[in-house]
């Protein structure tokens, strides 16, 4: 709105004192931006539609009956034998199609966990899934920054301005205790991350070791797959809490030891 207002002021009278050339670069200089907020606009569009298309085609396909537990206990055996074959391949498919169903915000990821520990063992499994799943955060985040905070951030200006504030100040803290404490949905996480001013770079590596220990958990599951019946049995209340302490263990310490300074300080200026 402001750039049509500029556009339109430049056209009209206002720069009869400027040389006719410096007129004309002014409308061209102005008229590029429009055009380059334009293709911007064009590209959100085109990402959404994308994402959307493919949500769609998911569900449409019935895709969503491969990533169930019964299904995946059933085919555990043709799995096992792909992987005893083609190793490489294997990894490498489960690796792209983890990454696509995090990226995308679809249900599965813990049944792809549990896939990935029957099929990989602990080790194998955990450094795997622990990266495939960080990836395809990391990519939900971007995709989400790239779409929705500038309109997140007209809309709710002075709101998020305290959020950014807060994360600039501990939001790797904040965000390591969200990945610990299954409290939060992961895809949500990875969405309102993706409209604060928090680097990728930070996202990313808070993520991957906060995320790490529940990876370890599903993983250590998977091996034993054949025995669970669901996926509310993995995580017992005990787990979940002691998640919690841990999650919330590094954000208690920072806060002691930035009251201590602070107590530091005031002493130190009064005497």
């Amino acid at each position: 709105m402001l750039l049509r207002r500029a556009v339109g002021s430049v056209r009209r009278p206002c720069l009869l004192w400027a040389s006719p050339a410096i007129e004309r670069l002014a409308i061209s200089f102005l008229e590029a931006a429009k055009n380059q907020i334009k293709r911007g606009t064009v590209k959100k569009i085109v990402i959404v539609a994308v994402i959307i298309a493919l949500v769609i085609a998911f569900k449409a396909f019935g895709l969503d009956q491969y990533l169930t537990l019964a299904f995946i206990k059933e085919s555990q055996a043709r799995f096992a034998a792909l992987y005893a074959q083609r190793p490489v391949t294997v990894i490498g498919s489960y690796l792209f199609l983890y990454i696509l169903v995090t990226a995308l915000s679809l249900p599965g990821a813990a049944i792809m966990t549990l896939t990935g520990g029957a099929l990989f063992g602990l080790l194998t499994g955990t450094v795997v899934i622990s990266f495939a799943s960080t990836i395809g955060a990391t990519l939900a985040c971007f995709v989400s920054r790239f779409v929705l905070r500038d309109w997140v951030q007209a809309r709710f200006g002075e709101k998020i301005r305290r959020i950014n504030e807060g994360v600039e100040r501990e939001g790797p803290f904040y965000l390591f205790t969200l990945r610990l404490v299954p409290v939060f949905p992961f895809w949500l996480i990875n969405l309102v991350m993706g409209v604060t001013r928090m680097p990728l770079r930070t996202f990313y590596w808070v993520s991957q070791a906060g995320m790490l220990p529940g990876t370890v958990v599903f993983v250590n599951a998977g091996k034993e797959l054949a025995r669970i019946e669901s996926l509310a049995g993995i995580l017992s209340l005990r787990l979940i809490l002691s998640f919690a302490l841990l999650g919330l263990f590094p954000l208690a310490l920072k806060k002691i030891v930035d009251h201590y300074r602070k107590r530091k300080g005031a002493h130190t200026g009064t005497t």
